[in-house]
Order: C-alpha cells, then sequence, then structure tokens
C-alpha cells in the first residue's frame, strides 16, 4: 500500500474547550450513577428480599443498560465527535423530569433531584454553548460545507 492511499487522519483544530471537557464529564458522572443505582438495585433484587424481585432486578438491568446512552456521549464529546452531542442533549432533557419527580418525594431524594436537576442544567447550558458547538464542527441550520450559503 502507497503512502498516497493511506487516510490522513484529521488534526483537532487547537485544544479541546474546558466547555466541552465539562460537559463530558457531567454526562460520565450521569452515567456513572445509573450504573452505581442499576447495580444497588439488582443485588438488592437478587440478594435481598424485595416485594418484587422481578421488578428489582429488571430494574437494576434497565438502569445499567440506560447508562450507556450518557456513556457513550461523554466518551465521544472528549473526542470532539458531533454525533456526541445529541446523545448527551438527551440525556439531559431524561434528567428533568427524572430530577422534578425526586423533588415531590418526602424523602431523601430531595437532595437528589436538585443535585441532578443542577447537573443536568448545568449540562445543557455547556452542550449548547457555541465554543461546544464550533469544537465539535457541528454547522447550524442553512450552513453549507464549504462556508457558502
Amino acid at each position: 500500500m502507497s503512502s498516497e492511499q493511506i487516510p490522513a487522519v484529521p488534526e483537532s483544530p487547537g485544544p479541546r474547550p474546558r466547555r466541552l471537557t465539562y460537559a463530558a464529564a457531567l454526562a460520565a458522572l450521569e452515567g456513572l450513577a445509573l450504573v452505581v443505582g442499576g447495580a444497588w438495585i439488582l443485588v438488592e433484587g437478587l440478594a435481598g428480599d424485595p416485594d418484587d424481585r422481578q421488578s428489582a432486578v429488571t430494574g437494576g438491568i434497565t438502569l445499567i443498560v440506560l447508562a450507556l446512552l450518557p456513556l457513550l456521549a461523554a466518551r465521544g464529546l472528549l473526542a470532539r465527535r458531533s454525533w456526541s452531542r445529541g446523545p448527551a442533549v438527551i440525556t439531559q432533557i431524561m434528567a428533568l423530569p427524572v430530577a422534578y419527580n425526586l423533588l415531590q418525594a418526602d424523602s431523601v431524594a430531595i437532595p437528589a433531584g436538585i443535585a441532578l436537576a443542577i447537573v443536568a442544567v448545568a449540562a445543557l447550558v455547556l452542550l449548547i454553548n457555541p465554543a461546544t458547538t464550533e469544537a465539535l464542527g457541528i454547522r447550524g441550520p442553512g450552513r453549507a460545507q464549504d462556508g457558502k450559503q
């Protein structure tokens, strides 16, 4: 294979903006929280004495599988993949109703709801920031590849 046939690896234009790194960290934090919560529910469902073992196991597995979305998005954000912003934004939008429901509880869940709401709103602000959009190479509507409209 000649050197002409080897595709060139695109270089990143400059350092990754902090906003993008922070957004990736928040998405990863949410993913890790889902994994921990899912594992805890799964272990309690299998080893403990739940009211409904099947629901506990299903809920735990569901949370672990749902953790893949923010974890993959975080990895994509760190690698500056433009596709990663969509799953990251969707994760934050899905987190807001969960935070609201936690805030409505009369229990220890209220601080968790506050924390989740703060993380989701902060991540959304970071993800829609123009510096983040530019770093990911996302062009707005009506903008052609070469900059002409």
